[in-house]
């Protein structure tokens, strides 16, 4: 199963990453991060398949995506 890690105290809610990925499991959290940003969060680990299309589109470098193994 993917790890979607997400750096929360860096995300500025751009919302960026939730515009591409392709399988839809990314939106914005509703709770606020120590700098106020509306951050995002990966609702289904599950259903990732590790396209790093987040990772790469991100500005500010929130995602760490592991494989387990």
């Amino acid at each position: 199963m993917p790890k979607v890690i997400i750096d929360t105290d860096k995300c500025k809610g751009c919302g960026i990453c939730i515009v591409y990925c392709p399988k839809k499991i990314l939106r914005f959290s509703g709770k606020f991060n120590t700098s106020g940003y509306n951050y995002v969060e990966c609702i289904d680990e599950f259903l990732c398949i590790l396209c790093k299309s987040c990772a790469l589109m991100c500005p500010d470098v929130i995602f760490t995506l592991k494989k387990d193994e």
